[in-house]
């Protein structure tokens, strides 16, 4: 194997880990303020950090596949699966946009999002599972045949 294209590749997850939490961070900030963005964060940081982290090594695996097997491997398993992650994180404050979007109808979908908030991060880590798992074997097929 290619170290160059390992630690690349590693280097991408690392990347996608801390964007995703930096847009957490933006996001929850600029609807609620940052002391409520800590307060989230240091109630549920487990959900928070396993989905960052699922989708940073999603980003690694993904990286390593095009780089290295330069087999088609389809984006749209990463952005589901990424956008699952990032939906989870923010429905943790998702109720506060009725300070932000004061439309009636908004406020009943933010209302249920928020009663099933760790439902939501428990979604986006099977989602997380389910596309590390599948690049993955992607990357035990391609070693099998070497």
């Amino acid at each position: 194997m290619d170290q160059k294209i390992i630690l690349t590749s590693s280097l991408k997850g690392f990347l996608g880990t801390a964007l995703l939490l930096i847009f957490y961070f933006s996001i929850v900030t600029l609807i609620s303020g940052w002391q409520f963005a800590q307060d989230q964060f240091s109630k549920f940081w487990y959900f928070i950090l396993v989905l960052a982290f699922g989708f940073g090594i999603q980003i690694g695996l993904y990286s390593y596949l095009k780089s290295a097997i330069h087999q088609n491997i389809s984006a749209k398993i990463l952005a589901t699966s990424g956008t699952t992650s990032t939906a989870a994180m923010i429905s943790c404050c998702a109720h506060y946009l009725v300070n932000v979007l004061p439309i009636l109808g908004v406020s009943g979908v933010i209302t249920l999002i928020s009663q099933y908030q760790v439902q939501f991060f428990w979604v986006g880590l099977i989602f997380n599972f389910a596309g590390i798992t599948y690049m993955a074997g992607k990357v035990y097929q391609f070693s099998k045949r070497i």
